[in-house]
């Protein structure tokens, strides 16, 4: 299938910034250009009043947690409590149906935020989970025509975990981790560059749940496999207090101690990042999944984003779950990090340009995926466009950044994602609202009722 995206008012490429136009055929952007002349048998996309990026490559999610928000138990709490007050008092209970509910309303705030790859960290793994649980969240991710990379989490122990200790969580034995993993590698996950699939090896957390020999199986496994590695790390910390109490030295060299540190490793969080942490990461070439509302609605801290990009950390932006991050939007992220920095650390400290890169081309890094996070003649057409021809930007003296300088409410006019669009003149195809509604509130109640 071909398409020609014509007149955009403005589109985010370094290749040809002055481009208005782009023809994409089959799945790749095969030219950019203005005033580029119509082909034979092509599908015409009207970009007047739009301004065309990217897609954007969410790091970091739980979609788990999209019937969990605003859970009132933990709204006023921090990281420790916070999780045996929510996601670990619901979790054992949620059901493949749940699951899959919840992660199409995940996916679909990813998709009207200007979403193309969403990583999710799935976590929902216990002694006697059912393989229905995950496969809910790759039939989801398949009937959106998203790019999901699930980061397969794991706890062999309940170790200092509090949420898993407070709600006698039965975890998964080292055996049955591998075995489920080699199950969902073999069924799901697809090696190729412009993969609509990807599956990750991460632990819950490297240091409460898992005893270090687990961890340096499971780091061999994902490097024979060709997986990349991924964990929570640094985000309150108390995982710096442990750390030090139970192996003696900080977390990042007990990270590294394991083998999980390296360009296949990044790691959501990091808040209590010091010029230490900071040195290893860029070092190693480990990367950050930036969450920065969640980090501000659990009261964790803002990561040293600024001076991990200028140490040369590979830098990426994650919405985290919406029980700790409600909106689920990356717009929210990207503008939310862009003001954060500059609140600290004076306005030069982030550009509008690097939150689009971060929000993009290094999610794409991060991930392993090459052939996503840019606009140029060869890359997978992941593209979303705005429309910004409405009153809230009819001021703006700036098109381009318009949807990250005024942030939600935005509008997606149309997305691709590998060449197909998913949602066309406003529409995100093979979704039904009112019935995506229906099927959440019930599955709350459901919820609700169980525990």
């Amino acid at each position: 299938m071909s398409y020609l995206i014509r007149r955009a008012a403005a589109i985010f490429s370094s290749s040809f910034p002055a481009a208005t136009d782009i023809r994409i055929r089959d799945n790749r952007i095969v030219e950019l250009g203005t005033d580029l002349p119509v082909q034979q048998d092509e599908h015409i996309i009207n970009a007047n009043g739009c301004v065309v990026w990217p897609g954007l490559v969410n790091t970091h999610h739980h979609l788990a947690q999209s019937i969990l928000k605003g859970v009132p138990a933990g709204l006023n709490q921090g990281l420790g409590e916070w999780l045996g007050s929510v996601p670990y008092r619901f979790w054992p209970k949620i059901t493949p149906t749940q699951m899959y509910h919840a992660a199409r309303l995940g996916l679909y705030e990813m998709l009207r935020s200007g979403v193309t790859t969403c990583a999710d960290h799935h976590y929902l793994y216990h002694h006697d989970t059912t393989p229905e649980l995950e496969d809910a969240v790759w039939q989801a991710a398949d009937e959106l025509g998203i790019r999901l990379v699930l980061c397969r989490g794991f706890a062999t122990e309940a170790g200092t975990h509090k949420g898993m200790a407070r709600h006698n969580i039965l975890p998964e034995t080292l055996q049955q981790v591998v075995d489920r993993l080699d199950h969902s590698r073999k069924r799901y996950h697809q090696p190729q560059q412009d993969a609509m699939r990807r599956l990750v090896v991460a632990p819950t957390s490297l240091i409460h749940s898992s005893r270090p020999d687990t961890l340096e199986i499971l780091a061999q496994y994902a490097k024979c496999n060709g997986l990349r590695r991924h964990s929570h790390l640094l985000e309150v910390a108390f995982d710096e207090h442990q750390s030090l109490e139970k192996y003696g030295m900080p977390a990042i060299d007990y990270a590294a101690e394991r083998g999980w540190l390296g360009s296949d490793v990044w790691f959501a969080h990091l808040v209590h990042s010091n010029a230490h942490v900071i040195e290893r990461l860029a070092d190693t070439g480990s990367g950050i999944a930036h969450c920065p509302t969640s980090n501000c609605r659990l009261g964790s801290g803002i990561a040293p984003v600024p001076q991990m990009a200028k140490a040369g950390v590979p830098i990426s932006l994650g919405v985290d779950g919406s029980a700790s991050s409600e909106s689920g939007s990356m717009l929210q992220e990207l503008n939310l990090a862009w003001l954060l920095h500059r609140a600290v650390c004076g306005p030069e400290a982030t550009t509008l340009e690097q939150m689009l890169e971060w929000g993009s081309k290094g999610g794409a890094k991060v991930l392993g995926l090459k052939d996503i996070g840019e606009i140029k003649v060869g890359q997978a057409a992941d593209i979303v466009i705005y429309d910004i021809a409405r009153p809230r930007f009819a001021g703006i003296h700036s098109p381009l950044m318009a949807p990250l300088l005024c942030a939600e409410p935005a509008a997606v006019w149309y997305s691709f994602i590998n060449g197909r669009p998913v949602i066309e003149k406003g529409q995100l195809k093979g979704l039904d609202e009112a019935e995506l509604t229906r099927q959440v509130q019930l599955s709350v109640a459901e919820l609700l009722s169980s525990v």
